[in-house]
This record gives C-alpha cells, sequence and structure tokens, in this order.
C-alpha cells in the first residue's frame, strides 16, 4: 500500500527532505531514500511500507529481548521489508536488506492498523513490537497501530536501531511505552564503516527517550574484532550507566551470518567479563543473551534473590509484586503491569 510519508519538507526543484531518520535524505524527484521504501514523486514523499507485513508472528516478549517491560507476556510483532541501516551481520538480513525500489523486497501480505490491533487481541498479546527489520522506516504504519494499540489497552515497543531524530521520537512518544535499542558499537569508525550510519544519533535517541519517559532496553551483539575489546565494552557500560543505571544491558553471543562470517562466535567468557563490566560501572541489570541458561535471571539489585527465572525465552517464575522485590521491597525497574 503506497501512503503519503510523515515528517517530510519539500525543497527547491521538486527535491524533499526526510525528517524521519538521521540519514535525513535529501530526495530528487523519482528517487527513493536509503531504506528503499520511500519515494519522491512529484515532489511528495511516499511510503511504500504501510499496511503490508513481511512477517507477523506471536513471540514471547524475552525475545525481543525485553526483560522488564511486561516479562511473561507475549507480544504481536510484524514488520515490513526495509531498512536504513547495512550491516553485513544482520540476522533478518533477507527482510531488511531488502527493497521496494529494486522489487527484492517482493510482496508480504495486507495487514492494516487496525488489522493488527485485531490480531494482537485475538491472540491474547498484551503487546505490539515494530521488529526483525527497522520500525523507523515503516514509521507511519507503525504510527497509526500503535494509537489504535494504546485505545485497546496493548502496550507499544519498538525494537530498533535507535537511528531516528528526534521529531520522529517527539511525534511517537504518546504511544511507545518502551524501546530495545541496538547499541552495536561505541565507535564513530564502526558505525560509518560497518553499519553505514553514524553512532552519536543514536546515543541522542537512547538519551531523549528517557527523558521522554519511555522504558529503555540496550542491546549489544558483542562481535568478536568488531566491538569486543575491553575499553570498548567499558565504554558502553559507562554510557549506559550515566544515562541511567537501571536500563537493563543485553550483551548477546554472535554467530556468523550474512557477509559477516569470518568471525568465530562470541567467546562464553568474553560475555561474563562483559556482565562483569557492566556490573563495575554501576548497571543494575545486566543478561547474557543467546546463551541457554547463562546470565539470564533477574536479581533484585538490594537482596540478590532471585526474582524471575528464565528459560530460553520464557520465563518460569515471576516474584515481582508491583514493582517490587517480595524479600527486600525494594523497587526493580521496569514496566511490570
Amino acid at each position: 500500500m503506497i501512503k503519503e510519508a510523515m515528517l517530510y519538507q519539500s525543497l527547491e526543484a521538486g527535491k524533499v527532505v526526510c525528517n524521519l531518520c538521521a540519514h535525513r535524505c535529501r530526495i530528487a524527484p523519482g528517487k527513493w531514500g536509503i531504506c528503499g521504501v520511500r519515494e519522491n514523486r512529484d515532489g511528495k514523499l511516499f511510503t511504500y511500507a504501510y499496511g503490508e507485513v513481511i512477517a507477523a508472528h506471536v513471540d514471547p516478549i524475552e525475545k525481543k529481548p525485553f526483560f522488564h517491560f511486561l516479562p511473561g507476556t507475549t507480544s504481536f510483532s510484524i514488520a515490513t521489508v526495509g531498512c536504513n541501516f547495512r550491516c553485513p551481520f544482520c540476522q533478518n538480513w533477507e527482510i531488511s536488506q531488502a527493497s521496494k525500489e529494486d522489487s527484492s523486497g517482493g510482496r508480504g501480505h495486507k495487514l492494516l492498523p487496525q488489522d493488527v490491533v485485531r490480531e494482537a487481541l485475538d491472540q491474547g498479546c498484551r503487546s505490539i513490537s515494530y521488529t526483525y527489520t527497522e520500525p523507523t522506516i515503516f514509521f507511519e504504519y507503525a504510527y497509526d497501530t500503535a494509537k489504535l494499540a494504546k485505545q485497546a489497552g496493548l502496550g507499544n515497543n519498538f525494537v530498533t536501531n535507535g537511528f531516528m531524530t528526534a521529531e520522529a521520537l517527539e511525534t511517537i512518544h504518546p504511544y511507545l511505552d518502551a524501546a530495545n535499542v541496538d547499541l552495536k558499537a561505541f565507535r564513530e569508525e564502526t558505525y560509518k564503516k560497518v553499519c553505514k550510519a553514524r553512532l552519536q544519533p543514536v546515543l541522542d535517541s537512547i538519551k531523549l527517550m528517557r527523558a521522554l519517559g519511555i522504558w529503555v532496553e540496550i542491546t549489544t551483539l558483542v562481535v568478536p574484532g568488531m566491538n569486543d575489546s575491553e575499553e570498548e565494552l567499558r565504554d558502553i557500560a559507562r554510557f549506559i550507566a550515566e544515562v541511567d543505571g537501571n536500563i537493563p544491558w543485553h550483551i548477546s553471543r554472535f554467530h556468523p551470518d550474512y557477509q559477516y562470517t569470518d568471525a568465530k562466535p562470541t567467546p562464553v567468557d568474553t560475555l561474563r567479563k562483559t556482565l562483569a563490566i557492566g556490573k563495575k560501572a554501576g548497571l543494575r541489570y545486566v543478561y547474557i543473551g543467546n546463551v541457554m541458561g547463562e546470565g539470564d535471571f533477574t536479581l533484585c539489585p538490594n537482596c540478590r534473590k532471585t526474582l524471575i527465572k528464565r528459560r530460553g525465552f520464557w520465563v518460569d517464575e515471576n516474584k515481582v509484586k508491583g514493582g517490587k522485590c517480595p524479600f527486600c521491597e525494594s523497587p526493580i525497574a521496569g514496566v511490570f503491569s
């Protein structure tokens, strides 16, 4: 479905500038944005990523991963084709690197915003996740869906690279409850070389999300030889702690995929060391991802009692009551109802 885009400006000679993501693409008539789903048609910007999903599934919220946002519930997860990054290790590259511009995206199936909300309710989900690809590039679709979801009593969350503009965040924040931001590295050169993007806008988004009251969790895929030095991991942990020590940090194990097949899987010992780095930096909740049974329980940061037991993406036991530890009554950061 084709729909006129939000948050764009008209320029001279029929050009437009898209103000959804930090690329701020200046697009000439007949040309497309970096995301491959937005076209300038005679001086107006149109999105091809509306009401047509390439993926729609019911997932445990822990799969996103969210460990402090409605734990133990399910979320109706949707995606369209396209992305504004070009990560060579992307694990969803078949859909994220597809494009409407060159027709590599093919056709998904029609699912309008009201259909998404109805499916979520029918499946007993507590929230809708805009995920798998980058939700910023299907912003109009996510925005309209999120408004209807909020009216229906559902939560909304983005699983995102964080490369959106302040305008986009401020527009959707009344309807966006949570975001898991993929902080891929802490070096501008890595973002430029590997992701074809920039680091600073991601850091700015994380800060703005917290200022707007959006619940934030952060994921870092630890890739050997790219971002796994202790110095860089310490820098990430310190940054998160400076924003808010209650932000959960998910440190995930890399496995070779897409174009990034020369690197080996992340040693589990590296992840254990990173967990210790995060704790030392003052982070209260640090988790190891993509390793079954390793560092995925939620502990009370005060009394250290186990509060949430997980088995993979499933919660076996949740003792958090009213957002507090039942043993010492310390508050546990997150959205639990």
